[in-house]
């Protein structure tokens, strides 16, 4: 009794205390040249503009955590007021509340799937550990850009993941329905939700099954396009206003000139080629090389609009390369 409360107290600590520490050092510890959002009073403009516009949930959530932090600051928790003031404002304050609540989840979302059908070093408690730290520092250091949609995203596409494993472990359709509206919903997000796609055809997508006339897993993955672009073109119709666009800005030339974006391309890169290197089973080695080859359009905009210095763009390719390197996969060609 006393081992398996020891147990539950470290597996607490390490999956939900100390992540949730290291996240609170990335927003108060460390300065960034996105620190105007810590000076911001209330929900910037700019986020009614332009592509950010279109990320309805976490525009929202950032209005609304923002009032309830004005709220907290200057009533349950005004003896703290001082402190909360030279630190930050109700919308910073907030923009963190609602992170660290979507990071937690993030955590025990790793938690389970490092859990689920693990291979290789996972089966060991200490190495699952560390491999699952190792992912949460990599959260945690794409904090130096903080935004109100990046953790909500990971959390939805963290999900999609399991529900993706979960239906390759089961063959339960439930799980495969709410998936579908699973992509829909964090469409309204942000436009990672595509990636989910990407990872269920990596998974599940086998060319010798097309060869042999078997067109099962086109007739799946159609209903995961279909739920993505409904709310994708639906946002892009209903939301038309001047200031409002498909994408920030074009940055291609930027990335390949300046020695920041370099770096960050370089790091990407460096970090996903070692995580192919953990990848000891052919079978995950083909999977995360299908990974790559579908998420190429996502790639492709992160290269035309995206700026690379910005590494959180690399972020759920870099934890599927972890999860795919150790997860026991089944043959995608039994049904």
């Amino acid at each position: 009794m006393l081992k398996r409360n020891d147990e539950k107290i470290n597996g607490f600590l390490f999956v939900i205390v100390l992540p949730l520490l290291l996240f609170a050092m990335s927003y108060y510890g460390f300065e960034s040249s996105y620190t105007r959002l810590k000076t911001s009073e209330k929900t910037p403009d700019f986020l009614f503009s332009s592509v950010y516009a279109y990320r309805v949930i976490p525009n929202y959530l950032s209005v609304q955590m923002t009032d309830l932090m004005y709220a907290l600051i200057n009533g349950p928790l005004s003896f703290f007021k001082d402190f909360l003031s030279k630190n930050g404002t109700p919308f910073y304050h907030g923009l963190f509340l609602m992170n660290s609540v979507f990071f937690i989840l993030c955590s025990l979302i790793l938690n389970a799937i490092f859990r689920m059908k693990s291979t290789g070093l996972l089966l060991n408690l200490h190495a699952r550990r560390i491999i699952h730290l190792l992912s949460v520092f990599f959260i945690v250091i794409t904090q130096y850009a903080p935004t109100n949609c990046d953790t909500i995203a990971l959390f939805c596409y963290l999900s999609g993941v399991f529900l993706t494993l979960k239906y390759l472990d089961t063959r339960k359709n439930a799980f495969f329905f709410i998936l579908i509206g699973l992509i829909g919903i964090s469409t309204l997000v942000r436009e990672t939700a595509c990636l989910n796609i990407a990872f269920f055809a990596a998974v599940f997508f086998n060319i010798d099954d097309l060869k042999k006339g078997n067109y099962q897993v086109i007739w799946k993955i159609i209903p995961l396009v279909v739920a993505f672009l409904i709310p994708y073109l639906g946002l892009r119709a209903l939301l038309v206003q001047d200031e409002t666009t498909f994408v920030e800005g074009f940055y291609i030339n930027r990335n390949f000139s300046s020695p920041f974006n370099l770096a960050g391309l370089a790091f990407a890169l460096i970090v996903i080629y070692f995580i192919y290197g953990l990848c000891t089973e052919e079978e995950n080695k083909s999977v995360f090389g299908k990974y790559f080859f579908f998420s190429i359009p996502y790639l492709l905009m992160i290269t035309l609009v995206g700026l690379f210095w910005e590494v959180r763009l690399f972020l759920s390719l870099i934890l599927t390369g972890f999860i795919t390197a150790y997860h026991q996969f089944k043959k995608t060609s039994e049904s």
